[in-house]
C-alpha cells in the first residue's frame, strides 16, 4: 500500500523527547543542557511551538 501523501508533515509539530536525535537537535537549537531540554519538553508536552516558546523564556532568564 502506498504512503498517504495527505499525512505528510503531521509530526513536525511534535517533539519526541524519547528520540536522542530530537532531543539533541532541540537542545542545540536553543543552547540548552540536556536536563533543561527534557524539562521543557516535559512541561510543554510534545507540542513543538509550546516547547520553543518555553525554551526562549529559559534562554532570556
Amino acid at each position: 500500500m502506498p504512503d498517504n501523501k495527505k499525512s505528510v508533515g503531521r509530526d513536525r509539530g511534535r517533539v519526541a523527547a524519547g528520540q536522542p536525535y530530537e532531543l539533541s537537535y532541540f537542545r542545540k537549537k536553543h543552547g540548552l543542557s540536556i536536563e533543561q531540554a527534557r524539562d521543557i519538553i516535559k512541561k510543554a508536552g510534545n507540542d513543538r511551538d509550546k516547547a520553543n516558546a518555553l525554551a526562549e523564556k529559559v534562554k532570556k532568564a
